[in-house]
């Protein structure tokens, strides 16, 4: 798919099951980034060794298979149990991962410290960064301190009645959209959008997907680009840059679990109070993502 005018990035995308992981102390990782955050997805296996992160900001833990224990570095913080179909928001600092065999999870961060050397499977796309994109910085702050593991069942979380196809989480430096139904999503009801100062990542966890690329045209007709119908399975990825219009369509019978990402966090979603866990946080400075 060719960029779009003025844009810098293509789209980015990796299906995990079609990709080669890189194995590390019998795990199996699949990193990737946005300019402003990173999502990596991690198995384990029998023997596995603990994973670790370490990031400057909370992040986002999603059980998928089985059940991983999250312990923080320091002996302050109880360790916690992160089983499928829930999240663990992470306070800033180390922190490891120890999965039962054949368990999996997912690390959202938006600033980890700990990457350096590490396979990042669209590091390419990243080292000229996108002007137009709002940095992360830390837009909000916690009314009061996240003193342990939080979990959240993905039932604990309640979409906002103008928003209900939704489930939104934040922290002081990300959002997430969760969207957790049944069967395929309705044809004559999808939400073709795009953003001006801010990537989308779109992690698909179970389920079937495509997802609807459109690049809008400029008065340089050759930039212009066909739309792109991309399919994607579970588990994988699509980073969706700046101006690109699209909608995700979940495709199949089977349930179909999809997170979409920001970062900055959407300061739009949290004004109009869709966010479940808003009031946990205040503005730290004014954040016009949109």
């Amino acid at each position: 798919m060719t960029t779009a005018l003025n844009s810098l990035r293509q789209r980015g995308f990796a299906d995990f099951s079609a990709t080669a992981p890189e194995a590390l102390d019998h795990r199996r990782h699949w990193l990737m980034r946005a300019q402003n955050f990173s999502t990596e997805w991690i198995e384990f296996d029998e023997g596995s060794a603990a994973a670790s992160f370490d990031s400057g900001f909370e992040a986002l833990i999603v059980g998928v298979r089985g059940s991983v224990r999250i312990s923080p570095a320091n002996d302050r913080t109880l360790p916690a149990e992160v089983p499928a179909d829930s999240i663990a928001i992470t306070p800033a600092g180390a922190h490891s991962i120890l999965g039962e065999p054949g368990s999996a999870c997912v690390v959202i961060a938006s600033q980890r410290t700990d990457l350096a050397g590490r396979r990042v499977l669209n590091a390419e796309s990243y080292t000229e960064p996108d002007p137009r994109i709002l940095p992360a910085g830390q837009p909000f702050r916690r009314t009061s301190a996240l003193r342990g593991i939080q979990v959240l069942a993905f039932n604990d979380i309640m979409a906002s009645p103008e928003r209900p196809r939704l489930k939104m989480l934040q922290t002081d430096t990300l959002s997430i959209n969760l969207v957790d139904y049944q069967g395929p999503r309705d044809r004559r009801m999808l939400s073709p959008h795009s953003h001006t100062s801010f990537e989308q990542g779109s992690l698909a966890v179970t389920g079937n997907f495509v997802h609807h690329l459109r690049a809008p045209w400029g008065n340089d007709a050759n930039t212009w680009a066909d739309d792109e119908h991309l399919p994607a399975p579970s588990p994988s990825l699509v980073v969706v840059p700046v101006e690109i219009i699209h909608t995700t369509e979940g495709v199949g019978e089977m349930r179909h679990v999809l997170f979409d990402i920001f970062s900055p966090p959407r300061a739009d979603f949290i004004g109009n109070g869709w966010i479940f866990n808003a009031r946990d946080y205040a503005p730290s400075h004014e954040n016009t993502a949109s």
